[in-house]
């Protein structure tokens, strides 16, 4: 508005004046839509009133203009409007269908909150997921059962998936999918890469920050753990913080998921045998409980897609 405003000023203070307004006015009322708007509404119009406004009809001029060829405007995102209310004529601005756009996927995006996630993970799609394998259909059938399910908020417990196959078939992707699609029905979910949030973990001993990290974990609506298994598995690591988030997330019956290499007997299997290499089978088997209680199995087939 400054720019139009000293343009304006400049134009009064030229010893010229006359013929520069008369030169600026014929330019305004010269513009197409702004004799679209005027001869839409010429019955509400005199002279008098269009003169009154040249200041807004050049307004939005000016910021038409620069909206249809891209250029910086007084309000980004936003496209000038025309509009009549007795005998003024005001400019207002609404949003464009990018800025529309743009919003929603903010909005998307804060939904699905992700830690360590590469971004093609968090923009991963339900609709790209390939189904050429039957184990993938039924991959998809699942998702979308719980997220039809979810969304009614029924008072049944709700369980999660745990997915497990080979490198590559896209578990970490059918997360991030159902994530997505959840927030896109205003459903927030939290994505770790359990591997880097173990590596986390232990570093915030320093500063003392390990019980908010486990706290944010425990109590996220929908909680995805990506990778589980593979991460370098301490006995503190595995009970102290994979078990406390389990133990709390089976309580209060809050939906979880894994993605995984293995499956569920090789994972205990894993879990059974802490860095120093002592075996410690009971324990092993009390997170698995949790993960059963949280989470069906399900294993997803097909080739490696990252080659």
């Amino acid at each position: 508005m400054d720019n139009i405003e000293r343009t304006l000023g400049q134009l009064f203070a030229d010893q010229n004046f006359e013929q520069r307004y008369q030169s600026l006015k014929e330019a305004v009322l010269r513009y197409e839509p702004i004799k679209q708007f005027l001869k839409a509404h010429q019955s509400e119009l005199s002279d008098t009133i269009i003169n009154q406004n040249i200041s807004n009809l050049y307004e939005f001029m000016t910021q038409h203009k620069a909206w249809q060829e891209q250029e910086p405007t007084l309000m980004p995102g936003y496209a000038p409007k025309l509009v009549l209310s007795g005998e003024f004529i005001t400019v207002t601005y609404y949003p464009t269908p990018e800025k529309i756009a743009s919003d929603r996927r903010k909005a998307i995006e804060k939904r699905v909150r992700s830690l360590y996630i590469p971004k093609q993970i968090v923009e991963a799609s339900l609709e790209n997921f390939y189904t050429d394998e039957s184990s993938r259909l039924r991959a998809l059938v699942s998702a979308n059962e719980f997220i039809h399910t979810y969304q009614e908020k029924s008072n049944t417990r709700i369980k999660g998936l745990y997915i497990h196959g080979s490198f590559g078939t896209g578990k970490s992707y059918l997360l991030g999918a159902i994530a997505r699609e959840l927030a896109l029905r205003g459903v927030t979910s939290t994505l770790v890469y359990l591997p880097e949030f173990m590596r986390e973990i232990k570093q915030a001993i320093s500063n003392n920050t390990v019980d908010d990290k486990i706290q944010f974990a425990k109590e996220t609506e929908i909680l995805m753990l990506d990778d589980i298994g593979a991460e370098s598995m301490t006995a503190w690591t595995r009970d102290e913080v994979l078990g406390t988030i389990l133990q709390f997330r089976m309580q209060e019956e809050l939906p979880t998921f894994f993605s995984s290499n293995y499956n569920m007997n090789q994972l205990e299997n894993h879990l059974t045998f802490s860095q120093n290499g002592s075996e410690e089978k009971l324990k092993a088997r009390r997170i698995m409980e949790r993960i059963r209680f949280l989470a069906d199995e399900l294993e997803l087939e097909g080739k490696n897609r990252r080659r």
